[in-house]
């Protein structure tokens, strides 16, 4: 098999195309989204939250309502529960996490067992990216749009809230408002990448990207350009290699961003863990080579000289 063979071929069949579509927009909006979990600090939030919605959505799938709807007021109910266990008890807030989200993930897999339905529900557990109808890529499409139009367009004031609550308070802002509105944001995009790889596996996409951007830049600014690039290159490659060896497409594309990690965790320059060593080393020789230069640059200017 040629490279033109490798990259068209997978592209004959629809559902490879709608799961292509379906893996980028999953993608992109995980890894915008990520960058302020990463700086917020909030990445056992995004796994409270993206476990915490399976039941939301299998309710919302009984009644015949839409999957974000559901996802939305679980995703709440368990910021609330979070807090009210943490604010009333001796509980810290990562037991409180740890707590919520594996009873209400575990209310969530009764309710698939015991949910009948002519569609496997399983597949909001574990993804059914191969699987995505029409229908589900244009509901993933319009909410991929609007987590991703409202984190562009405040970008800014969730920026501020990252970085400086108070100030962000002090110059008229509601920093409860923009939390609970990343909450919400946080919902959506948990179903938009529920599709794709799973409920199990969303985590990772929230977290990966916004990681990965985090040691190859300083500026937050392009983290939002590095994160999602990064996230899309590596769905791509993800799918491609699913489709060639025969794997789990799901499992492939986080796997793929986890190889992305692990490259810049060693190799980032300034925030590698060999990449850092590599940079030093350069650094200490470098004077020493400017010491050197001078020192032969002076020996070629006196030998140059005209002798009285």
């Amino acid at each position: 098999m040629d490279v033109i063979d490798f990259f068209v071929d997978p592209l004959r069949y629809d559902f490879m195309v709608r799961a292509l579509i379906t893996t980028l927009i999953a993608a992109v909006v995980c890894a915008v989204l990520s960058c302020w979990l990463v700086l917020i600090g909030w990445s056992l939030m995004g796994d409270a939250v993206s476990h915490a919605v399976l039941p939301g959505v299998v309710l919302a799938y009984i009644v015949g309502a839409p999957f974000a709807i559901g996802a939305v007021i679980f995703g709440f109910l368990a910021v609330a529960l979070i807090g009210v266990v943490r604010d009333t008890s001796r509980v810290k807030e990562d037991a409180a996490i740890g707590i919520v989200f594996s009873t209400l993930f575990a209310l969530g897999l009764v309710l698939v067992s015991v949910t009948p339905s002519q569609t496997d529900l399983n597949h909001i557990i574990f993804g059914n990216l191969l699987g995505v109808s029409r229908s589900d890529l244009v509901q993933i499409a319009i909410l991929g749009a609007v987590v991703f139009v409202v984190l562009i367009v405040k970008r800014r004031d969730f920026t501020l809230y990252a970085f400086d609550p108070t100030h962000a308070h002090a110059i008229g802002l509601n920093p409860r408002l923009l939390g609970a509105a990343l909450l919400g944001l946080l919902a959506l995009t948990a179903v938009v990448a529920l599709q794709a790889v799973g409920v199990i596996l969303v985590v990772a996409m929230l977290i990966i990207p916004g990681a990965t951007a985090y040691l190859l830049t300083d500026s937050f600014h392009r983290m939002l350009v590095i994160a999602p690039a990064v996230s899309a290159a590596c769905a791509v490659i993800g799918l491609y290699l699913s489709y060639h060896l025969d794997t789990a497409s799901g499992g492939m594309v986080v796997l793929s961003q986890g190889a992305a990690f692990a490259l810049v965790y060693l190799f980032a320059p300034q925030h590698g863990v060999i990449g850092r060593r590599i940079t030093a080393s350069r650094r200490r020789r470098t004077p020493r080579d400017d010491r050197g230069n001078t020192e032969n640059h002076a020996e070629r200017d006196w030998a140059t000289e005209p002798k009285s």
